[in-house]
């Protein structure tokens, strides 16, 4: 009888295209220059630039970012030999966690022998094909025997996972267990049940992080490996046999500080672990089901530290978190081995970002758990995108020290750029605006001053950890500051305790702006005593604040309507000389960005708005280095008829009138705007045709801006971020409700670098006022 969890993981891997894994080209392949590039004859010319220089290899083809999962399907899973055509769908999923995790490419291979030096010959001979080998799945002794011959003989990375990465996961959560419990790491007694491949490797690794070897017990299914012992013994046993008298498991526990399960479901119970030392540390990694389950494992010593290899436990300790950044930073400096050195650089890292206050993101992807440092957090989650940023670099600093990186790295802000990029274009795109937002601060020594009207938000405040860490601007809470101070101190927040909190009511400038109010809206119904009242809100204390230069910049919306919120901007910051309000959002795809709008504020554009629009856009993306090609959307290419047509054929052309030189076209629907093959073919008429296409898109109403961000944002191929508020005079922007903790933080990059833009224009105004 099938299980409904086992039918659901049946259906899963053969609906649609069967298996898990495709090729795509990294290359277009769409025309017949193409194909002539990508094969015969254009591919001629790198095979003899090869041939001529080997290291060009990694100039030409996917060498340098493409790893060998290889197995013959010997000791898969808990499953044991069951051979390599039923080991696939195991070295397909190791291949997916390659690419989710780090970028990597991975095509898995099933060896079909079981001699060992068969497989070596066999794996020996792919090593011009692959940057890395990543041995899987292959049983004890002979996995080391491979391993050892494979590292000797080839001059690229091999690493058998099953080995080292639960070591180094397993490393990172006994340096944290140890550190909770106030243990030295040459002090505790170890157990390890389990004498296997991974047994051994995380016994060596515990020996490495400074475990005494005499006080490290492993037991097979014989018993203790001590001195003498000749039953079952091997040569990798033997370095593990010390002087003792225990001869059981039982015997072995008495005492013991930390026990280590690699072995079978159910090899320890309750009883046996009762005369362990004080807060004893449990990790019953055998798989799928441990040694002992954590609640039997508490229910006897609840004063114990519970780690196992299931997602459904606290404390997992999933090989995830090593083989994918371990990799990245082997072949991102071409390292010729993993070498020790570089396992413990991966342990250290991955033990120090545990300690790390974990991002909202991370718990979002948990269903909103909260994870913090302690006996039930001792090691980041799988799915924390920083775990490559922070294993990747120490592995790959850690192969240049050990000498075994043939391609050192240099510029180490460039390459963690490099990695953020892997985890999508929005990161990428972030990050080289946050460079730009300190290198203009390293010209005035001053950071944006950024107003946040909702100083008690939760997001906000945790969002603001983030951007004061990375230095993006000077923050500037509004709110009861006792409340706003007991908020970050509950939310540990310690980098915000010297955060400035306003209270609007009770501010020495409140009497100022209340008057400032009244003379800038007398005339719109608005009284001394209104304008009191409004200049208590948060919003409005916040906008004239910018008004007045006492700030550079706002952000607000994370609790509120976004019409709410703009309000007062829109009153008090008011809008550019002929501005139109518009919220403008980045499209990101792997290569580039597009600009889309208005999707927030005007219900139903006029021409005149829409050309203005167009302008505004194309400043926001002459300063991002693109030449800017903009597009009047509707649903007809070029017809100018009754209605949408004819509205943005007329936009189009007030826009040429207003700015001749950048290009412009519309009435043009929006698949031919963006896609150069069809301008060329059927349009060549259209001023886009010979460009890469459009790169503004603006929409003729607010409702199709909205659905198409909001569309993208959930099925597209695509990052979205924003939307942004073109126009103002002042770097002001709404962020949506539904905003997360990033959002925020992207929001408040964006508006940093505009009020630091803004300025510049301002002070170059004042020198050049004609």
């Amino acid at each position: 009888m099938i299980s409904n969890f086992d039918q659901e993981a049946l259906d899963y891997h053969s609906k649609g295209k069967p298996g898990k894994l495709e090729v795509n080209s990294s290359k277009p392949c769409a025309t017949e220059k193409d194909l002539s590039l990508a094969y015969s004859p254009g591919v001629a010319a790198p095979c003899k630039e090869i041939a001529k220089d080997p290291d060009k290899v990694y100039d030409y083809t996917n060498k340098g970012n493409l790893v060998g999962v290889i197995s013959n399907g010997t000791a898969v899973l808990g499953l044991g030999n069951i051979g390599p055509l039923a080991s696939k769908p195991v070295m397909e999923g190791k291949s997916i966690l390659f690419k989710q995790f780090s970028g990597l490419d991975s095509i898995d291979i099933e060896i079909k022998t079981q001699d060992p030096k068969e497989f070596i010959i066999a794996v020996k001979n792919l090593e011009p094909t692959f940057g890395g080998i990543n041995l899987e799945d292959i049983k004890s002794p002979e996995c080391f025997e491979i391993e050892e011959t494979l590292k000797k003989e080839m001059n690229i990375p091999v690493f058998h996972d099953d080995q080292h990465g639960t070591a180094i996961v397993s490393g990172a959560a006994l340096i944290n267990a140890c550190l909770i419990t106030k243990r030295k790491m040459s002090e505790i007694k170890i157990v390890v049940n389990g004498a296997g491949a991974s047994a051994i490797a995380c016994s060596k690794i515990f020996k490495s992080l400074g475990v005494t070897p005499e006080n490290l017990l492993m037991c097979d299914s014989s018993g203790v490996i001590y001195k003498g012992r000749t039953s079952g013994m091997n040569k990798h046993k033997d370095e593990f046999a010390v002087e003792t008298k225990a001869r059981t498991l039982l015997e072995a526990l008495d005492g013991a500080d930390v026990l280590v399960g690699l072995s079978v479901a159910g090899a320890v119970t309750g009883s046996m672990i009762m005369k362990m030392a004080k807060d004893p540390i449990i990790f019953a990694m055998a798989n799928p089901d441990p040694e002992i389950t954590p609640p039997d494992a508490r229910a006897a010593r609840p004063d114990a530290i519970v780690a196992t290899g299931r997602s459904d436990y606290p404390n997992q300790v999933n090989n995830v978190l090593g083989f994918p950044s371990i990799f990245r930073g082997a072949l991102d400096t071409r390292a010729s081995q993993i070498n020790e050195e570089m396992k413990l650089a991966a342990v250290q890292a991955l033990a120090s970002l545990a300690r790390e206050e974990v991002p909202d993101k991370v718990s979002d992807t948990y269903g909103g758990q909260t994870f913090k440092f302690g006996r039930d957090y001792l090691i980041p989650k799988p799915f924390d995108p920083r775990v490559l940023m922070w294993v990747a670099p120490a592995v790959a600093k850690a192969a240049i020290s050990s000498g075994v990186a043939r391609k050192p790295i240099t510029d180490w802000d460039q390459y963690r750029d490099k990695l953020e990029a892997f985890q999508g274009p929005s990161k990428a795109f972030i990050r080289s605006a946050i460079h730009r937002v300190h290198r203009n601060a390293s010209g005035t020594g001053k950071l944006p001053k950024i107003v946040f009207p909702e100083g008690s938000s939760t997001k906000v405040l945790k969002a603001l950890r983030i951007l004061v860490e990375e230095k993006i601007c000077e923050p500037v809470l509004l709110g009861y500051p006792q409340v706003v101070k007991e908020k970050i101190q509950q939310l540990e927040l310690d980098l915000l305790k010297d955060v400035v909190v306003i209270h609007p009511s009770q501010s020495p400038k409140f009497k100022e702006y209340a008057n400032e109010l009244y003379e800038l809206r007398q005339r719109k119904g608005i009284t001394q005593r209104e304008a009191e009242r409004l200049m208590a809100d948060p919003n409005y204390y916040a906008s004239m604040m910018l008004k007045k230069g006492d700030a550079d910049g706002m952000v607000t919306g994370a609790s509120q309507n976004y019409s709410d919120a703009v309000k007062p901007i829109l009153q008090i910051v008011g809008l550019h000389k002929a501005g139109v309000p518009a919220g403008i959002n980045f499209i990101l795809t792997e290569k580039d960005f597009l600009l889309l709008a208005d999707s927030t504020v005007n219900f139903n554009p006029n021409p005149e708005q829409l050309a203005q629009m167009g302008i505004q856009a194309s400043r926001i993306i002459e300063y991002f280095g693109q030449t800017p090609r903009v597009a009047m959307l509707s649903y007809s290419n070029f017809t100018g008829t009754e209605g949408t047509p004819h509205k943005m054929k007329k936009a189009a052309e007030l826009f040429k009138t207003m700015a001749p030189q950048i290009i412009c076209d519309g009435d043009i629907q929006a698949d031919t705007a963006v896609n150069p093959s069809i301008l060329k073919r059927i349009f060549p008429f259209s001023n886009l045709a010979g460009t890469d296409g459009a790169n503004i898109l603006i929409c003729p109403n607010l409702e199709s801006a909205n659905i198409s961000y909001k569309l993208l944002q959930q099925v597209g191929q695509v990052e979205v971020i924003g939307p942004f508020l073109m126009g103002v005079k002042q770097a002001a922007n709404v962020l949506q409700r539904t905003t997360t903790v990033d959002g925020i933080v992207h929001s408040v990059v964006i508006t940093a670098l505009e009020a630091q833009y803004l300025k510049e224009l301002r002070e170059e105004r004042v020198k050049s006022p004609n």
